[in-house]
């Protein structure tokens, strides 16, 4: 990051530096009191405090960019956010200090982030901020960040090989960065610091298989990739020194343009949405080194709920107009996820994989259809993240359970959890007009008497899906097909229609619908509607076949 402020376009970022002015000049502080605090450890709720503390955070990130667009505007304001800042109990969130035995000095995301933003206000803004404020923020972002993170004591997520690596890792390197390496004892204190970020960022990258595809869904592909990314080019700024001349970097990179759908909708596997926002400065970064495809629009302020300086700033400082290099191929495959994703006026998604993935859903052999600018046929995506959520209750929220996907239900049972419950590929063909996929999910299961289950998909971008699920058993066995939809379908003799968006045709299955009032990852209410089509494999072989026809 250049340290003498943003020069940014007057066109296509002025309604982000609007909505910036306004932020900041409401110098909106709200107090992180007990109570709010408390809550989480009584109920389990984490969204009583983060509301409070991203509120915060958003003051905090629109007054630091406006002082760096504006360098006559006065900082006094700033001072007393930074000051504010610099009084809470904890940076890190409630939820996560649990696993360290001060939360006062506990590394986690926010912690990190946090640190990361004072970090580069204070080295870019030094001269004209008040020295006791600048000196107390050092003094905090060392205590509460540096001393942990340069010790020998292993940081709670390490190991987790998921964003957790990166962000952390990475916003701490960058704080380290803006700070450190001006006396022998500081550059010996970044050298640690930044060999501890460089391993964060190899376990990071571990993660991913070598097509690249993110396990955690889109959004942790914005938010984890995304501080790899910011960290390597800060660290290449400083250093000369580059994270992403490996190969599999560029077919992570590649992620976010083989998982779309069309229309700015995307597949919503794993703890995510399917409409993600993107932030225009990494995608323009990208662009520039891949190829991939630039951002379409500069996200408002307000899209990132969290309200990351990273993000921010860094669309400030490297958004810019690219025109697109090649368009992107109409077939997805990702071997080592076990995804594959069609699009073209209608599109399709379907995955494999295992049941102990990162965010992970009790979901092989899960599938979207995607018509009219919406899933019909959809992925609800990550439930309101509690302290249940993340425990062993986990597969009892409907956004994690099978009974929350369009898979099938064997005898009464759903599909379990574990890393065992994988779905074998057993064949993938992409033609002129879609593509075939074929899985073994019978390891999904632990039903006496079945020996084996295969879907088999048959896909047509012209708008067919023919679903088959063939059923090997040693006894009677009966299948509920479910198929998940925030539309209600109405039901016939030979099949259903969701709003005559998408059509369903069926041999003669016992067809019901269940109504489910749940409250998504915002607290908002969820409506949605699980069709269930029940049959009577027989002992031996059995196919069963479903056609969906897209509008």
């Amino acid at each position: 990051m250049a340290d003498s402020g943003f020069l940014p376009s007057p066109t296509a970022l002025a309604p982000l530096v609007r909505e910036i002015e306004l932020v900041a000049a409401a110098n909106a502080m709200p107090v992180l009191t007990f109570g709010a605090y408390e809550d989480y450890f009584r109920t389990g709720r984490r969204l009583v405090y983060e509301e409070l503390y991203f509120r915060r955070r958003a003051t905090l990130t629109a007054q630091v960019a406006e002082a760096l667009l504006k360098p006559g505007v006065s900082t006094a304001m700033l001072c007393d956010t930074l000051w504010s800042v610099c009084d809470e109990y904890t940076w890190a969130l409630p939820a996560h200090v649990g696993g360290c035995a001060d939360p006062r000095q506990c590394v986690d995301l926010f912690a990190a982030e946090t640190a990361h933003t004072l970090a580069e206000t204070v080295a870019a803004l030094d001269s004209r901020l008040d020295p006791m404020v600048t000196a107390r923020v050092r003094e905090e972002i060392d205590r509460r960040v540096f001393v942990p993170y340069s010790g020998s004591l292993p940081l709670a997520w390490e190991g987790f090989g998921n964003n957790w690596e990166s962000v952390c890792g990475g916003a701490v390197g960058m704080a380290a960065l803006a700070l450190l390496g001006r006396s022998t004892k500081d550059s010996d204190r970044l050298t640690v610091m930044l060999d501890r970020s460089r391993r964060a960022m190899d376990r990071f990258l571990a993660g991913f298989g070598d097509d690249g595809g993110c396990l955690e869904g889109i959004s942790y592909w914005v938010y984890g990739f995304g501080y790899f990314v910011y960290f390597a080019e800060a660290l290449r700024e400083h250093t000369g020194e580059d994270l992403m001349v490996a190969p599999k970097i560029r077919e992570i990179a590649a992620f976010a343009s083989r998982v779309a759908l069309g229309g700015g909708a995307y597949a919503s596997f794993s703890d995510t949405t399917d409409r993600p926002w993107f932030p225009a400065g990494l995608l323009t970064r990208l662009a520039e080194r891949f190829g991939t495809p630039p951002p379409e629009k500069v996200p408002s302020f307000h899209d990132d709920h969290c309200y990351r300086w990273a993000h921010v700033s860094r669309n400030l400082a490297w958004f810019d107009s690219i025109v697109p290099q090649v368009r992107g191929q109409l077939t997805s495959f990702l071997p080592d996820a076990g995804w594959v994703i069609d699009r073209g006026r209608h599109a399709f998604a379907a995955k494999g994989g295992h049941n102990d993935e990162p965010h992970n859903h009790n979901d092989l052999g899960h599938f979207i259809l995607h018509t009219h600018g919406e899933s019909v046929l959809a992925d609800l995506g990550a439930a309101e993240y509690t302290s249940e959520y993340f425990g062993t209750n986990r597969y009892e929220s409907p956004y994690a359970s099978a009974l929350g996907h369009s898979v099938p239900v064997v005898d009464g049972n759903e599909q379990l959890p574990g890393r065992e419950r994988a779905a074998r590929v057993l064949h993938y063909q992409a033609n002129d007009d879609g593509a075939e996929f074929d899985l073994e999910l019978t390891a999904a299961y632990e039903v006496a008497g079945l020996r084996s289950l295969v879907r088999r998909f048959r896909w047509s971008r012209s708008g067919r899906l023919e679903l088959t699920d063939e059923v090997t058993a040693d006894r009677p066995l009966t299948v509920d097909e479910m198929f998940i939809s925030r539309h209600r379908p109405s039901l016939s003799d030979i099949g259903a229609n969701w709003s005559g968006l998408v059509v369903l045709e069926h041999e003669g299955a016992e067809a019901s619908v269940d109504e489910l009032l749940l409250t998504d990852h915002f607290q908002r209410p969820d409506r949605v509607f699980r069709l269930r089509c029940r049959r009577l494999a027989p002992a031996g072989y059995s196919a069963h076949r479903f056609v969906f026809r897209l509008d």
